[in-house]
């Protein structure tokens, strides 16, 4: 999907997208946006979002590098063994926007414990506490989006041209730089275990110098794929590599992480409903 630069502070008229029993369990609440030095903006919040397609990829990768990534000292990778972090991959395709244009986004993240509350979110084959994810990276198809993310949550989004493509019995993901060409591939089976999803996730980030909590809601019938031998054999080979990076700076940067070849999970998912809030104004991790 190419990058979607125009925006105006009209919202579309699409609330009869979001009329599945999923969305009636949250109280919408308006809030005045600044976007950057464009415009303000009053948007709805939690963000409905229907019909969206993702597919999801666990790793594991260097916890020394994980760490580094870190943007508060109580905040730590977990550990999934004693030198390896967990990397979570998710691609979203967003065919149904509150008040929005569809987009398309990726985000990597590292599963950390920071206040630990109990909550198995995207991980359940873990068998710890853990308190959600950090976002180190978000490429966005939307300019609007990316300004929403900055300056909401302090996401660090970047516009980027992403593709979600299904070619049989997978899905393909890429994302391009503007001048340095593809720097990610992942590959993620449309199969597994059928399972049906209903699950709230933490997702922490920094914003003006403060760490901000937000919460995630999802629920969807999902295929998912747990490969738990990895555990014991990270250094495994599958026959088709899962994940790929170009040779560009985006793509360097990721591969820092040492991230292993074959996935400790996969999910995919279709028709999946979901909604993300405001950050917790209560929340204070000092």
């Amino acid at each position: 999907m190419k990058i979607l630069n125009d925006f105006d502070n009209s919202l579309l008229a699409n609330d009869s997208m979001f009329t599945d029993d999923f969305f009636k369990k949250f109280k919408l609440r308006k809030r005045k946006v600044q976007l950057g030095d464009q415009m303000e903006k009053e948007y709805s919040f939690p963000i409905f979002y229907s019909d969206v397609t993702c597919a999801q990829a666990v790793f594991l990768c260097s916890y020394d590098e994980a760490l580094k990534l870190m943007p508060h000292e109580k905040i730590k990778p977990v550990r999934a063994r004693k030198d390896r972090a967990l990397l979570a991959i998710s691609a979203y395709e967003y065919k149904n926007i509150m008040g929005l244009p569809p987009y398309n986004e990726i985000a990597f993240t590292i599963a950390v414990q920071a206040d630990n509350p109990k909550n198995t979110g995207l991980l359940p084959i873990i068998p710890k506490n853990y308190s959600g994810y950090y976002v180190f990276s978000m490429p966005v198809t939307s300019r609007e989006n990316c300004l929403r993310g900055n300056n909401i949550w302090g996401l660090p989004k970047i516009t980027q041209e992403i593709d979600i493509n299904g070619f049989g019995s997978e899905v393909v993901i890429t994302c391009r730089e503007a001048d340095e060409g593809e720097y990610f591939r992942l590959r993620v089976p449309k199969a597994g275990s059928p399972t049906h999803v209903e699950e709230t996730t933490y997702h922490y980030t920094k914003l003006n110098g403060k760490i901000r909590k937000s919460r995630t809601d999802y629920t969807g019938d999902f295929y998912i794929t747990k490969n738990r031998s990895v555990l014991l054999n990270p250094d495994v080979v599958p026959e088709k590599l899962y994940l790929t990076f170009g040779d560009t700076p985006c793509g360097n940067a990721i591969k820092d992480l040492k991230i292993d070849p074959k996935p400790l999970q996969l999910r995919y998912v279709e028709h999946m409903n979901s909604c993300s809030d405001f950050y917790d104004e209560n929340y204070d991790l000092k």
